[in-house]
């Protein structure tokens, strides 16, 4: 196994290259640097006024979208796969947007330490409860599956302090002084984490037992166990987790998305539930589960595709981009909101 100076010597990655939170593998003393950097921004933050503290964010959102090229550049390939017919100078655009509101995603985090419930609620709207209320009625838990965009901890911060606990199944974040902050700060507002490892999926399972929400993204194949299924138009390996748990349990799956409206106010959208229900046949199952919510993050994807944040590999190298668009069946276009 290579030494820290060694891997750091070989180009591991830096914040730069990752456009936002390290990943296992990265150099030691860079993590600590991001680390540092986070907390004295957070520190800043959380003191000033919640307009001054997005200023401040789309000032690092300048230098990030500028200096993070690696990161910057995936980014516009997973945006050009799920558009297609996007020309190169809309596509820059998008992705300054892009990196603008994932910047503003990491200025309410660091708020919610100093947040107040009171406050929070004001701020978000909810649409579809209803499919919620069809999918608790089971008794089997909900699971909640999502991408990685918007501003997921206001509003699980919101519903975790007034409705009921939630739980999010993620991956770990270094240096591990990061993760136990993320810990504290969404353990303080109700939201429990838990880590998307082994010894995790036995909470998650728990937490389903307890009819409980559990909330996971299944947008990248962070763990490398995940089946490859069509996403937008191309093979892409993605978790099927969700699907196998729900056949298992008989626990529904609810989509669900939260965006950022132009006001900086927010938007959850509750899509219909997927029941899982069997076959006999468990890999089909999973893979026709897995690909019924794949659909359902494309619709999401390209309602807002400027709150998409992914600057990582999803698609293989060598995979082209695709030939056309296909039809989205959106039930949720009058959203407020712009592309």
């Amino acid at each position: 196994m290579a030494s820290d100076a060694e891997r750091c010597a070989a180009g591991a990655p830096n914040v730069l290259d990752t456009g936002g939170v390290l990943e296992g593998g990265a150099c030691p003393h860079l993590q600590m640097i991001q680390y540092r950097a986070f907390k004295a921004m957070q520190w800043l933050v959380e003191r000033l006024p919640r307009s001054l503290g997005y200023a401040l964010a789309v000032m690092v959102a300048r230098l990030a979208y500028v200096f993070a090229r690696k990161a910057r550049a995936k980014l516009e390939r997973n945006l050009a796969m799920a558009l297609p017919d996007l020309p190169p100078p809309a596509l820059h655009r998008l992705a300054w947007r892009n990196f603008r509101n994932h910047s503003k995603a990491y200025a309410d985090l660091m708020r919610l330490p100093v947040a107040r419930v009171e406050d929070l609620r004001q701020l978000l709207r909810i649409q579809g409860m209803e499919h919620l209320e069809a999918a608790r009625a089971r008794g089997r838990g909900v699971l909640v599956v999502s991408a990685h965009m918007g501003s997921w901890e206001v509003a699980a911060a919101i519903w975790s302090a007034t409705v009921a606990p939630v739980s999010l199944f993620a991956e770990e974040l270094e240096p591990r002084e990061l993760y136990e902050w993320y810990r504290g700060t969404r353990a303080r507002l109700g939201i429990s984490v838990l880590p998307l490892t082994r010894a995790g999926l036995r909470q998650v399972l728990q937490a389903l037992d307890n009819q409980e929400m559990v909330v996971t993204a299944i947008d990248r194949d962070i763990m490398g166990t995940g089946i490859t299924v069509d996403f937008f138009g191309r093979p892409a390996r993605i978790p099927d987790g969700p699907a196998a748990i729900a056949l298992r349990k008989g626990t529904p799956l609810l989509p669900v998305a939260v965006f950022r409206l132009p006001d900086d106010t927010f938007q959850a959208y509750g899509y219909p539930p997927v029941f899982a229900d069997s076959t006999g046949d468990r890999d089909a199952d999973v893979r026709r589960i897995t690909g019924e919510l794949v659909g359902r993050l494309e619709d999401m994807i390209r309602a807002h595709p400027d709150q998409w944040h992914v600057p990582h590999p999803i698609w293989p190298e060598g995979a082209a981009l695709a030939s056309g668009p296909r039809e989205a069946h959106l039930t949720h276009t009058h959203m407020d909101g712009s592309h």
